[in-house]
């Protein structure tokens, strides 16, 4: 016997299909909106601010994990519809329903665990002996190289201090 699926169930599909899509669509958006770390990095606000510059010398370099404070919580969003999606297609009846929540469940804890790892950055704890004796540690992503030994420019104010060589 053939089962004849009807229009609207058809219709329906096609929206949850498009509505997760967009949300991941989202997803991978937010991730690329990541705040950077990079001491080559400047916001809008901070250019043309006069900065202070001090001179020393780096004294250790170790790496480090930047990671964003909180997520934005769209990885849990379009991970638990995908995971929704994917649920209601399996089995029937009551069976539909437990997976359609499993999914949901699923898909936002696998969604959350994404968007944290894309908004990590490797970076570099950088110990610096200023010229005039004070020492100062500054994290920074590991864009630059720095090493023990080089001579650095510490530049600060109206915003983050970063470590540039000289």
């Amino acid at each position: 016997m053939q089962r004849i699926i009807s229009l609207p169930f058809l219709q329906r599909a096609g929206r949850f299909a498009g509505l997760a899509a967009t949300l991941a669509a989202l997803a991978v958006v937010s991730g690329c909106a990541r705040n950077s770390a990079s001491s080559s990095v400047y916001t809008y606000g901070q250019a043309q601010q006069e900065q202070i510059v001090r001179i020393g010398t780096v004294i250790a370099v170790r790496p480090v994990t930047i990671q964003q404070e909180k997520g934005s919580g769209v990885g849990m969003v379009a991970g638990g519809a995908l995971g929704g999606v994917a649920g209601n297609a399996i089995g029937g009846g009551t069976g539909r329903a437990i997976a359609t929540v499993g999914g949901v469940i699923l898909g936002g804890l696998l969604g959350d665990t994404v968007e944290n790892q894309v908004n990590k950055t490797q970076g570099l704890e950088i110990t610096v002996q200023l010229d005039n004796g004070e020492t100062r540690v500054v994290a920074q992503a590991a864009d630059v190289n720095i090493t023990n030994g080089q001579r650095v420019r510490l530049i600060s104010g109206g915003g983050p201090t970063r470590v540039v060589p000289m």
